[in-house]
């Protein structure tokens, strides 16, 4: 019985996170505003985040640019043919979510059957609380959902393997994460150029 309850509550604040959802070029648009106009996503209206606004807004604007899908990773998720929905939630100022939400939208773009949405987070606090990770409100938090039965398939975020790794080992030795070790952290997703994120995500294509 729990579980029909939980398979109904997630359905009922994914149907609702998706009246308020944008799609890529929406959500693209939205950032680039924001950036503009000195503003940012969520409940708070610091300043730090608005200049991570614009940060993010840069980096994005680079990672659609520059990262490729290769003909074999084509042909692989050209294999895909279960609809599903990949809800990402996210906000304009989360470093991670910067060159990971491209990704997901070159792969969406290579499938008939994979429709990309983004959602904000801190509109929708119900269903982030479902998809926490230890405990805390990540983001990007991406949400594979089967369009036809609306069964939630698996979830991924908010980092890629091998960050979320770098991730616990500076955590262990140092606590908290310095605004130096996210910098170093900015600078392996460049260098990795997209191919842990790729990886990862390609794996939620790998249930059948």
């Amino acid at each position: 019985m729990k579980n029909k309850e939980d398979h109904k509550l997630k359905e009922e604040l994914i149907e609702s996170a998706l009246t308020r959802s944008y799609t890529y070029k929406e959500y693209r648009d939205l950032v680039n505003d924001l950036a503009l106009k000195g503003g940012t996503t969520g409940l708070e209206q610091k300043e730090s985040l608005v200049n991570y606004t614009a940060l993010n807004n840069r980096r994005m604007k680079r990672w659609d640019k520059t990262f490729k899908l290769s003909d074999s990773d084509k042909l692989l998720i050209e294999k895909w043919k279960r609809p599903v929905l990949w809800l990402v939630l996210t906000e304009s100022w989360c470093g991670d979510a910067a060159p990971s939400i491209p990704v997901m939208n070159k792969i969406a773009e290579a499938s008939a059957n994979i429709t990309l949405k983004a959602a904000l987070r801190d509109e929708n606090s119900e269903l982030m609380n479902l998809f926490r990770t230890n405990a805390t409100l990540s983001i990007p938090k991406l949400i594979m959902v089967d369009e036809k039965s609306k069964e939630v398939l698996k979830s991924w975020g908010p980092r890629p393997t091998k960050a979320t790794q770098m991730v616990e080992d500076y955590k262990k030795e140092n606590g908290e994460l310095t605004p130096e070790f996210k910098e170093d952290l900015q600078n392996w997703y460049n260098k990795d150029k997209g191919q842990n994120i790729l990886e990862d995500l390609l794996q939620l294509l790998a249930l059948e």
